[in-house]
C-alpha cells in the first residue's frame, strides 16, 4: 500500500489540518485502521491524532482516494470529532468526561 498526499490544508481555528490522499493498493480496499496507521506514519503523527473520514474506491480500480483530519493532539480529536467517527477510527472516548457525567 502506497500513500500519496494530494493536498494538506491547515485549519488553525480547530488545531488540525485537512488531508486529501491517494492510495495505490494491490489487493482489496485497505481497512480504515490500516489507512489511518499508514497515514499517521507518513505524517509523523500518533494514530489517535488521525481521523479518516472517507475512502472512495472506484469499481475495478486499484486506487483509493480519501479524506482525513489530522489533529495536533488526541485530546483535540476527542473534543471536536463526533462519537460515531471516533468509534469508526477506534479512538477511545475521553476518559475524563465520563466520571463527571456519572456524578451529576
Amino acid at each position: 500500500m502506497e500513500i500519496d498526499i494530494i493536498s494538506e490544508d491547515g485549519n488553525p481555528m480547530l488545531h488540525r489540518s485537512d488531508v486529501r490522499f491517494e492510495i495505490v493498493h494491490d489487493d482489496a480496499t485497505p481497512s480504515r485502521l490500516s489507512v489511518r496507521d499508514s497515514l499517521a506514519a507518513k505524517l509523523n503523527k500518533d494514530s489517535d491524532e488521525v481521523v479518516v473520514h472517507k475512502l472512495d474506491t472506484k469499481f475495478g480500480m486499484r486506487k483509493t482516494v480519501g479524506y482525513a483530519k489530522v489533529y495536533d493532539s488526541p485530546d483535540l480529536a476527542r473534543d471536536i470529532e463526533q462519537d460515531y467517527m471516533l468509534d469508526r477510527n477506534k479512538i477511545e472516548a475521553d476518559e475524563g468526561a465520563e466520571p463527571e457525567a456519572e456524578e451529576a
